[in-house]
């Protein structure tokens, strides 16, 4: 099977920190965003897309592990990992390295659903996620 992954370079901005000058753990959540974003442009699974089938993808966990922190204008990495399970959800790994040393700065995972346009939660994959896992997994 197929390892789906990516990885994003950024730099930290000033309105990421706090008043120590160390990123606010809040931001972590914006650069998993940015990972999925990423993600999502490079394996045609955008949101926009998703929503054009007929179903939203809202997070429903979210977890953060700091291990360093980073700084205002610091380099750092992401890394995002498609983990592959049966059942109706979108799991993704990350990972954010500092440059150019590549120190584990955090790690953690997001989970999300299919919510049909009803807001309905869905059981069962939808058929569009189906034929996207054939493509890239198979």
């Amino acid at each position: 099977m197929n390892m789906l992954k990516t990885s994003k370079e950024f730099e930290i901005r000033f309105s990421e920190v706090d008043s120590m000058g160390i990123v606010w753990h809040g931001s972590y959540s914006l650069y998993f965003e940015d990972a999925r974003e990423k993600f999502g442009k490079e394996f045609n699974l955008e949101y926009l897309y998703m929503f054009e089938q007929g179903f939203y993808a809202p997070l429903v966990e979210l977890h953060f592990e700091y291990k360093r922190p980073l700084k205002y204008k610091d380099r750092a990495k992401i890394e995002i990992a498609y983990r592959n399970v049966d059942a109706a959800k979108l799991i993704f790994d990350y990972k954010i390295f500092s440059l150019p040393d590549n120190q584990i700065i955090a790690t953690g995972y997001s989970v999300q659903v299919f919510l049909d346009k009803d807001f309905n939660l869905m059981w069962n994959l939808p058929e569009f996620f189906e034929k996207w896992r054939k493509i890239y997994l198979d």
